[in-house]
């Protein structure tokens, strides 16, 4: 519990501050060599720190990931696992910066069309590799597991996670804090509620440490959360009814977020272990950490265009 809250702590200071330094790299002018390079933007591409960051934390969850595998007896390879995660977080960035005029990140060129072949196309490319590789042996037992493995990896930790970077695209930096302190809220509010009055279990056969009351409680954190960052943070165009629209971002956020570590759990139960990894003293490995975010990411980018308009 004690290396849980310190930890806790570290982590969310950590990642603001990284994200402060993301936002301040973003206001300044873009050098000659990008621009010859035919960067279209007076300014730094947004996110440049944000995916750094992400691209470690998606090789440690990979290696997780095909831990967790071979625990199921799966032979699934580290290094591909990860090469796939790792290519599929550098494909999203050619998800095109804003889907209503067209226009990418990356240049004029990279419309929304040539943006989705690329990601499309990178799909058959890892699965054609993953099917090379692990019949190199000239042998076909578990090459369908195997490779299964492989493009969840690709999906789940490199095209998903990627969703994180195309909400910073299109909105202010903060809104990236945001989305991640509504599903860690959620969280936190879940395990004292249900410390402290949890009573009839979620789903007992899948995860018997979560309660109704837990996830009330955590609903409600979020909830309050997703209320203060409609007032706080300077959106281009803010909601006309700001309290409906932060309550009701910070509920679905929230439950979505809980069905994400619900299926980390349904993960790890099928491969007979507690935690994905020992990374993180009193959470256990980064996919423990990172279970939430990734399913809440790809609704997330949605749901914002939805109820409140791209940034720029």
């Amino acid at each position: 519990m004690r290396d849980r809250l310190v930890l806790g702590t570290i982590l969310i200071a950590l990642l603001l501050g990284l994200l402060w330094l993301d936002g301040y790299l973003d206001r300044l002018s873009c050098p000659a060599w990008l621009t010859n390079l035919g960067y279209p933007h007076p300014t730094l591409p947004p996110g440049i720190v944000l995916f750094i960051v992400m691209l470690g934390l998606s090789i440690m969850a990979a290696r997780e990931l095909a831990d967790i595998l071979h625990d199921k007896a799966i032979d699934a390879s580290r290094r591909i696992t990860t090469l796939a995660a790792f290519f599929g977080l550098c494909v999203s960035c050619f998800i095109p910066r804003n889907f209503s005029d067209g226009a990418s990140t990356l240049g004029p060129h990279w419309d929304s069309a040539t943006g989705g072949l690329i990601v499309s196309s990178s799909a058959v490319l890892v699965l054609i590799v993953a099917l090379r590789f692990y019949s190199r042996h000239k042998n076909t037992e578990g090459v369908i597991a195997a490779a299964g493995g492989t493009m969840l990896a690709f999906v789940y930790l490199g095209l998903m996670f990627g969703f994180v970077l195309a909400i910073r695209r299109e909105h202010p930096v903060w809104t990236v804090a945001w989305v991640l302190l509504m599903i860690k809220a959620c969280d936190i509010g879940a395990y004292f509620t249900g410390r402290a009055v949890g009573k009839r279990k979620l789903i007992l056969w899948l995860s018997p440490g979560k309660t109704w009351e837990g996830l009330i409680g955590g609903v409600v954190a979020s909830m309050a959360v997703g209320i203060a960052g409609v007032w706080l943070i300077q959106w281009k165009e803010p909601p006309s009814h700001p309290f409906a629209v932060g309550a009701l971002t910070g509920m679905i956020f929230g439950l979505i977020g809980q069905a994400g570590d619900l299926m980390m759990s349904l993960f790890k139960r099928d491969a007979g272990i507690k935690d994905s990894g020992k990374s993180l003293p009193g959470f256990g490995g980064v996919l423990d950490v990172l279970d939430s975010p990734l399913l809440v990411a790809p609704f997330a980018y949605w749901w914002l265009r939805i109820m409140l308009p791209p940034h720029g």
